[in-house]
């Protein structure tokens, strides 16, 4: 108020003493004075702030008429921008108060921001490409998930894009068929001082050799508490710092996602998946053997979710053995994370594998007595090294007793279907205080029903040296227990296919190495059942016996290299395994080679594991001592088929 009173009064008085001149700067005078009357009574007025501000456009070069690149393989390309808007500029506009000096009124400054983004879209190459991969803006790793992206294969029927569409119009907007591109909406551009950062990408493009032709894959590695999870779970190491445990690659996708939306990309014709997903073994006896969830660290903290298995917290489960200061595996993944894996990959339209797998949890210097007569167990073995308390053909084995039946009881357990109870994200247990093979199997097939269903359950795999023992009478226990198991996931999982992962070397029967001439088909009763869908194999079935050199027997047979594909094609249905054999380790050293016969009665099929032909084609007839029995097992020649649920070589 002051300020203007004052200020026409100074003109006023000005004009009178000095004419117009005067005027002015009077008013002036006046004008400075009135506002240092009007701050001591009032605070000063407002104050205008801006921040930055864009007078024009800038973009990152695109040039008319420049080839578009074509490319195999993996390749960082950067691009031409092909089309963009102008910048949108959006306002914030915020009052800061301050008090003045003195109790005066204080202080008002309005402050104006201006945030900018970009809509726009770069051509990578001719399409159709997989995948683009990692990203980098400005030469820094630029994480596309924070983003909103969308990218174009380059596909010969893709559509519009709908960014493009809605702001040019549907005569105006190509498909850019054949061109593989990427439009960015809204993308802030604040980070990059205001302009479009000078942006390459990652392209995969296959050329069409074995990506193609993979029509299902095994998912591993089966211990990893939070990496099958679709959601990211982070860790607490310690108090107010947060670390990723599943998300290594994006900020806003889990590991899970990015790998799976990699390998639908690349394999383009991928059907079906199998999920592994693992329990510890804690020894070889398996009279003694507990079959449990584990954890690799007792005292996380993770959010937000919690790790649980079967009910059992992180905090009462089983810690896995450490090796060279770290843990020796990872732990079981947990129950929500398994049944968002299966949820996802059914979403995907793959169709799903349930595989329950046992890793042996066995330190070095674990000082356990050792059923194969070592000093103590082997380190970490493989689980299809669980067997009796002395293996088969040693000193004090209980092989062929009642004592071995009881040892495999022991083992398998008593966890019944009716003991298990879904609770939110997990199944409960409330059997026998046992951690036991049924309990392991009973506890996912009422999980994988939780989730919604699966296409297919393993009840097992790879357990050769527990399938192979014997009770009296030439019983085989562990595979009777096996048919009951496929019977009651079956209840369980009325619309999955059932079956169990043989190895390569158990599926087709056991011949005791005691020179007694037996021949059991001890699976049969697990093939034939009416509960069990198909004969299921992990084939690693040897492809070849190349050796250094050209003075091996395969080289001077005429065979160029081992990536001689008729090299390798004779070794499917021929070579070891199927025409011959090797006797002992010093026959393999010196390429002695034995014949694969069947003297007795002229079943070659019978010794050889590679005739999955011969097997499958027959009927089949135990021996013992050398005699074949009076009548064939329960197997009916080519009822069911045949499934490689693992392929190597």
């Amino acid at each position: 108020m002051a300020t203007v009173v004052l200020q026409y009064a100074g003109q006023a008085v000005g004009t009178f003493l000095g004419g117009s001149l005067g005027g002015v700067v009077g008013r002036a005078i006046g004008a400075v004075a009135g506002n240092y009357i009007d701050q001591a009574l009032f605070g000063p007025g407002a104050r205008k702030v801006e921040g930055p501000r864009l007078n024009d456009l800038r973009v990152m070069a695109s040039t008319e008429g420049a080839p578009i690149p074509r490319l195999w393989g993996r390749m960082r390309v950067a691009g031409e921008v092909i089309w963009a808007t102008h910048f949108e500029e959006v306002t914030a506009t915020s009052t800061e108060k301050s008090s003045s000096k003195g109790g005066g009124g204080g202080s008002a400054t309005k402050v104006t921001e201006y945030s900018y983004f970009a809509n726009f879209a770069v051509a990578l190459c001719e399409g159709e490409i997989d995948r683009i991969g990692r990203v980098w803006a400005d030469g820094k790793d630029f994480d596309i998930g924070e983003a909103t992206v969308r990218v174009y294969t380059g596909s010969e029927t893709q559509n519009p894009d709908s960014l493009i569409l809605a702001k040019e119009g549907a005569e105006l907007t190509p498909a850019y068929r054949g061109v593989a591109y990427v439009v960015f909406e809204r993308l802030p551009i604040g980070p990059f001082g205001n302009r479009l950062p000078q942006l390459t990408f990652e392209v995969f493009h296959s050329v069409g050799g074995a990506e193609d032709e993979v029509r299902a894959v095994n998912i591993i590695p089966g211990a990893t508490e939070f990496g099958y999870d679709t959601e990211i779970v982070t860790r607490e190491p310690e108090p107010g710092v947060t670390e990723p445990e599943n998300a290594h690659v994006s900020a806003v996708s889990s590991d899970w996602s990015m790998s799976l939306d990699q390998l639908t990309a690349t394999c383009r014709n991928l059907k079906g998946a199998s999920l592994v997903v693992a329990w510890f073994g804690t020894d070889l006896r398996c009279g003694t053997c507990e079959v449990k969830p584990g954890v690799e660290v007792a005292d996380k903290i993770t959010d937000p979710e919690s790790w649980i298995v079967n009910g059992i917290a992180r905090a009462d489960a089983y810690l896995v053995s450490s090796s060279g200061g770290s843990p020796a595996f990872g732990g079981t993944p947990s129950d929500a994370s398994v049944i968002r894996a299966i949820q996802d990959l059914k979403a995907r339209g793959l169709k799903t594998t349930f595989y329950p797998f046992i890793l042996m949890d066995v330190p070095a210097g674990n000082g356990l007595v050792d059923p194969y007569g070592g000093t103590e167990q082997s380190v970490y073995p493989w689980r299809g090294r669980i067997t009796s308390s002395m293996a088969p053909g040693l000193p004090g084995t209980p092989d062929g007793t009642v004592d071995c039946a009881n040892e495999i009881a022991d083992f398998v357990g008593s966890a019944a279907p009716e003991n298990f109870t879904p609770a939110g994200m997990t199944v409960t247990y409330t059997g026998q205080p046992e951690w036991s093979y049924r309990r392991m199997v009973l506890h996912y097939a009422h999980l994988c029903a939780l989730a919604g269903g699966v296409d297919t359950f393993l009840i097992g795999s790879e357990l050769r040296g527990l399938t192979t023992l014997r009770g009296s009478a030439d019983s085989f226990p562990f595979v009777d227990a096996l048919v009951a198991l496929a019977a009651e996931v079956k209840a369980i999982l009325p619309g999955a296919e059932i079956s169990y992962a043989a190895d390569w070397s158990e599926y087709f029967g056991y011949h005791p190495a005691d020179g007694s001439g037996d021949v059991y088909f001890h699976l049969d009763a697990l093939w034939s059942s009416p509960d069990v869908d198909f004969i299921g194999i992990d084939n690693y079935m040897p492809l070849a016996d190349w050796r250094d050199g050209r003075q091996h027997a395969d080289a001077l047979a005429g065979f160029r290299s081992i990536y001689d594909l008729a090299y390798l094609k004779s070794n499917i249905a021929g070579g070891e395994g199927y025409d011959w054999y090797y006797a002992n380790a010093l026959d393999r050293e010196a390429q002695i080679r034995s014949p694969i016969t069947d003297g007795a009665y002229g079943k070659h099929w019978i010794f050889r594991y590679k005739d999955l032909v011969g097997w499958w084609s027959n009927p089949h007839v135990a021996r013992i001592s050398g005699v074949e029995m009076p009548s064939p097992t329960n197997w009916m020649a080519q009822s069911k088929p045949i499934r490689f649920t693992e392929a190597g070589c």
